[in-house]
């Protein structure tokens, strides 16, 4: 039997996103968002409202960067995430985690983070069915250790988290157990 919870944010898992951006000095500044995902095959999109500083720092350079959240890194991904830049500006310098700049845009890359998209700021939608910020993913660059033999990301190596949004719990993303767009072809 099945039970009406009413209206609650019920897609599950949801991805933990790092945002990076630098701020107009050019100091480092990284955001735990829950809220974005792939809006097609090049751009990302992340609902994220414009009183986060990483927001206006989006706006103001016009680029970010989007890492994924990882098992080793789950405390410093929370702190990151429950610690606003607006009120602590060592927030970055106290999770202990390191950067480097992108080569591809004005934004840092964090180091820990095994997978991470170096985006361009395309549009902020505020409206009542706006998503936030939009971007353009100019490249990603992914640890040598989480890549295959043929140089593809292996999600298994990863050891990516998830959001649970129903008991605000972290997950890791689990082993492989099936075959996209080949598995279905059972059925035909």
């Amino acid at each position: 039997m099945k039970k009406n919870l009413g209206v609650c944010p019920a897609i599950f898992p949801m991805p933990v996103l790092m945002v990076g951006t630098y701020d107009s000095e050019g100091k480092v500044d990284v955001m735990n968002a829950a809220w974005g995902m792939m809006l097609d095959m090049k751009r990302v999109v992340l609902n994220l409202t414009e009183t986060h500083k990483t927001v206006k720092n989006i706006k103001e350079k016009g680029f970010f960067t989007v890492g994924i959240a990882d098992v080793d890194h789950i405390v410093e991904a929370d702190y990151l995430g429950i610690v606003s830049g607006n009120n602590e500006p060592n927030k970055f310098e106290k999770s202990g985690l390191h950067s480097k700049k992108s080569e591809f845009v004005d934004a840092p890359v964090i180091e820990e983070f095994p997978v991470t998209m170096e985006c361009k700021f395309i549009e902020y939608q505020d409206d009542d069915t706006g998503c936030g910020v939009i971007g353009e993913i100019v490249n990603v660059i992914a640890d040598e250790k989480v890549l295959n033999e043929n140089g593809k990301v292996d999600a298994s190596k990863i050891n990516a988290i998830m959001y649970d949004p129903f008991a605000h719990g972290y997950y890791k993303v689990g082993e492989k157990v099936g075959q996209a767009f080949s598995d279905g072809n059972k059925l035909k």
